[in-house]
């Protein structure tokens, strides 16, 4: 059996590829649906808030078509709200440790596709710990997943072509976006005219979206960041501070202005979901577009551990279109390891898809260049600003473990200050951290230090309810009978 971590598009694709092949499928789902952040929709019993869904994503009624495809397959066996919270890797089996509610199952599989997915990149700046901040994914997620407005005044900012489908979601959904700031001038189209050319259907896309910008007044305003967050007497968000930045980030000298607001949808992009991938302990490299750590994979979407592939953003941030063809990729080379089928029939298949994911490839590097994070964004930060926010580690004490202490690498700074400690794991600071720690101690992070910052033993966060009831010390194989098809 084919095990695929991660329902989105690429664990989709990937199950259905391998499937088709004859073998047999099991998906394994953290949330309640299929469809991972890019497919994210309303469950079909759940609130109509609004008609417009189908504008949050351009290929909603392809989602659609694949969750239903995968739901129907006789050959995949899916399992909803179940969760990996430890892996690793023995002679030559992925040995997963998977949780759904209180019951807790191990599973040994020859054949792993790795499809975790990315999650928000998020920079600290003073105030992004309001109530009312939030990444452009938390944002669309409440949209998509629940029909929740995230607020009736709302400015979106960051970098990254992201911001437009979350913009534009808001906008249909009849919130009012005050402000719209990418913080990079996106110039960028005129050196990548051929490859944009290549990719006429994302282009119309976004010509979609700035019909609708027009349509509701809206000036997507380049070469700003929002520089501070102010919270009202009631603790909730009511204002932002705006200002220009130049190419590396450094705030100008230009005075800024104040735009008030009840929420904030800001995002830098993209970090990839690494934690299983670190547990398994396949080999990572670091992008060159965007400095995140990937999985390196070879043209099969193979890894460095036989028998494990892996496709969608964890080996580079890409989009949806790349994720889908990696996906039927390490579904039919997975397929070819279980035998149903030939290497002479993959080989042919492989012809065709490698030239599609080049191109894919070209236009997702091409989106990565044109929207840096530059590292000037250290300069806003003060001292009293909570980097980690699950252990409150200001700047001040991180400065402290470089400077007092001698830390020169953020591991150090992490057993010198509990950064990275808390509830998230680092999820949402590590790379912030590494970014100043590397400032001021003048020494550029190693690999191993970036690769760290993904390593977590537990993987995911086990709540004391299922510790107390002693649903780990079961280590039999238990067979899930809920939320599974």
């Amino acid at each position: 059996m084919i095990t695929v971590i991660g329902g989105g598009p690429a664990g989709m694709s990937a199950a259905l590829a391998a499937a088709h092949s004859g073998a047999k499928v099991l998906l394994i789902e953290s949330g309640e649906r299929l469809g991972g952040q890019y497919w994210r929709h309303l469950p079909e019993n759940g609130p109509k808030a609004w008609t417009g869904q189908e504008s949050l994503a351009g290929d909603f009624a392809r989602g659609a078509l694949l969750r239903a495809k995968v739901m129907q397959n006789p050959h995949i066996e899916v399992l909803f709200n179940t969760h990996i919270w430890q892996a690793g890797f023995m002679e030559g089996q992925s040995i997963l440790q998977l949780l759904q509610g209180y019951t807790r199952w191990e599973i040994k599989s020859e054949t792993v596709i790795i499809a975790t997915g990315a999650y928000d990149r998020a920079l600290p700046f003073p105030g992004w710990d309001i109530p009312g901040v939030m990444t452009p994914g938390g944002a669309q997620a409440l949209l998509k997943g629940s029909a929740v407005k995230v607020g009736k005044r709302v400015v979106v900012a960051g970098t990254g072509p992201f911001l437009l489908p979350v913009a534009t979601g808001l906008l249909e959904a009849g919130v009012e976006v005050v402000g719209f700031f990418e913080a990079n001038r996106t110039l960028g189209w005129i050196k990548y005219f051929r490859v944009g050319m290549s990719n006429i259907s994302k282009l119309k896309q976004a010509r979609n979206f700035f019909n609708i910008f027009r349509a509701h007044n809206v000036k997507l305003q380049r070469g700003f960041a929002v520089m501070q967050a102010h919270a009202g007497e009631d603790g909730q968000l009511n204002s932002v501070t705006v200002a220009r930045i130049d190419s590396k980030f450094r705030r100008k000298r230009s005075d800024a202005f104040n735009i008030p607001c009840d929420a904030l949808a800001i995002g830098w992009g993209f970090t990839p979901e690494l934690s299983v991938a670190n547990s398994l302990g396949l080999r990572q490299i670091v992008s060159s577009e965007d400095e995140s750590v990937v999985v390196e994979v070879d043209d099969t979407q193979g890894t460095s551990r036989e028998g494990i592939y892996a496709a969608g953003e964890v080996t580079g941030i890409g989009g949806s279109e790349l994720s889908l063809i990696e996906g039927e990729i390490a579904g039919l080379a997975a397929s070819v390891r279980e035998g149903t089928l030939s290497t002479s029939a993959f080989n042919q298949m492989l012809l065709s898809l490698a030239r599609k994911r080049r191109r894919e490839q070209k236009f997702a590097s091409a989106l990565l260049r044109m929207h840096p994070v530059g590292s000037g964004w250290i300069e806003w930060v003060s001292d009293k600003t909570v980097i980690c926010r699950c252990e409150e580690v200001t700047q001040a004490e991180i400065k402290a473990a470089v400077h007092e202490l001698g830390a020169t690498d953020s591991r150090t700074v992490k057993l010198f200050t509990r950064c990275g400690m808390g509830m998230c794991q680092g999820r949402v600071c590590a790379r912030s951290v590494i970014d100043i720690v590397a400032s001021e101690s003048k020494v550029d992070p190693s690999l191993k230090d970036r690769i760290s910052a993904g390593s977590r033993p537990i993987i995911n966060p086990l709540a004391l309810g299922v510790l107390a009831s002693g649903a780990l010390a079961d280590c039999g194989d238990v067979e899930p009978k809920e939320n599974s098809h």
